[in-house]
């Protein structure tokens, strides 16, 4: 029997099973649908009837089709677009997951048993919602009227030790020598923004950055789903919170920025820069919270400066668009671009210095990668060159 026929029946025999329709209702659930297979399918051999009743299982306690896919330390992100089409991301690429829902109401109950435990839900006042798991994971859900061909869920799968730098080396997103210049970088307190975009790995080349930073420094990390696991003693995490139930109760990122402040950090952490809270930062950064870390949609160095000024300047404080450019040019030292390629792999493709000119900030690249040879030029600003031999020194 095919995996298809197989969800079919395993969705059929759990909607039997919760209109109360098995027999045994005294035996323990997993009893009696055991028994029912035995009964119904007896015809099958006995390695079917046992994956049909793990099926069903999975379906009335675990979530469904999915449940084998968590359970898979090889799967790094899941994608369902509707009951149908599931597709997983192994080793930075997308391929059919080989299973699917036996209906829209089988895959709008798995999201709800996802989000029930985080005090979370999905319905047509609210059908689009972003959590994170128990586990670290993180997972979007959106249901129909805007999701138009059935509910979509994804969920990116949380490693619990993170890669090191030294992994991301072996994988190729870094070579030696830049990874050598990043932690000198690092150490030398240089305000660091890594940009790229959508799972091009930003957060966890920020992470594995992370271990240059001295064990004695106080670290105060800010995410809006909490993804960091740094490995520093003396670290303080702060996760953003959505509104509740009833519309109330929302911390923004903003917010835990400015809180932060007030914390006595040595440096800050963002875990990724989408709004007013660039301007709170970019005022962090000048004024004495050097060697701070921070994430950026962008596609290359210049378009993460000007994202960071657009996002400033949605902080809604009537500053001139000049003044921002200024604050800009005063706090960041370095944009690191990383990229995902066609064959899945993640590659930091340029390091470039901020620099000061008339306009305010500007780039110069200081690494890059040419024809896939990687090319570098010396520091010109006196700000990073003189942070990098008073570190050396």
């Amino acid at each position: 029997m095919s995996g298809d026929a197989l969800d079919r029946l395993a969705a059929m025999m759990r909607e039997r099973l919760l209109a109360g329709d098995l027999d045994g209702a005294g035996a323990p659930a997993v009893d009696r649908i055991a028994e029912h297979v035995e009964r119904e399918a007896a015809l099958l051999d006995p390695d079917t009837r046992a994956e049909l009743a793990r099926r069903v299982a999975e379906r009335s306690f675990g979530l469904g089709p999915l449940q084998p896919l968590l359970e898979d330390p090889t799967v790094d992100e899941i994608m369902v677009a509707g009951p149908g089409r599931v597709w997983v991301e192994r080793a930075g690429r997308i391929e059919p997951a080989g299973v699917r829902f036996g209906s829209e109401a089988e895959l709008r109950d798995v999201i709800e048993r996802i989000l029930a435990p985080l005090g979370r839900r999905v319905d047509d006042a609210s059908p689009l919602v972003d959590a994170r798991m128990a586990d670290g994971s993180r997972v979007n859900a959106v249901i129909p009227p805007l999701a138009v061909d059935g509910p979509a869920l994804t969920i990116r799968r949380f490693r619990r030790h993170g890669m090191s730098a030294q992994d991301l080396v072996d994988a190729g997103t870094l070579t030696a020598p830049l990874l050598d210049f990043l932690a000198s970088v690092v150490r030398a307190r240089c305000n660091v923004l890594v940009c790229g975009g959508t799972g091009s790995g930003k957060t966890t080349t920020l992470n594995a950055l992370s271990e240059f930073i001295g064990a004695e420094e106080r670290v105060v990390t800010i995410e809006d789903a909490a993804e960091l696991r740094l490995r520093q003693p003396h670290v303080v995490r702060l996760e953003a919170r959505p509104p509740g139930l009833d519309g109330r109760g929302e911390v923004t990122i903003r917010r835990l920025v400015r809180n932060a402040l007030r914390m006595r950090p040595d440096r800050i952490v963002v875990g990724e820069v989408r709004g007013g809270e660039a301007l709170d930062m970019l005022t962090a950064l000048s004024c004495g919270h050097d060697g701070s870390l921070s994430t950026v949609h962008a596609g290359s160095a210049a378009e993460a400066l000007r994202r960071i000024e657009t996002l400033a300047l949605m902080a809604d404080v009537g500053l001139p668009h000049a003044a921002v450019r200024e604050q800009v040019a005063d706090a960041v030292h370095l944009v690191v671009c990383q990229a995902r390629r066609p064959d899945g792999t993640r590659v930091v493709t340029g390091v470039s210095e901020v620099v000061r000119v008339a306009a305010g900030a500007a780039v110069r690249d200081l690494y890059a990668l040419r024809d896939g040879r990687p090319t570098w030029r010396a520091p010109l600003g006196d700000r990073l060159a003189s942070r990098l031999a008073a570190a050396a020194a």
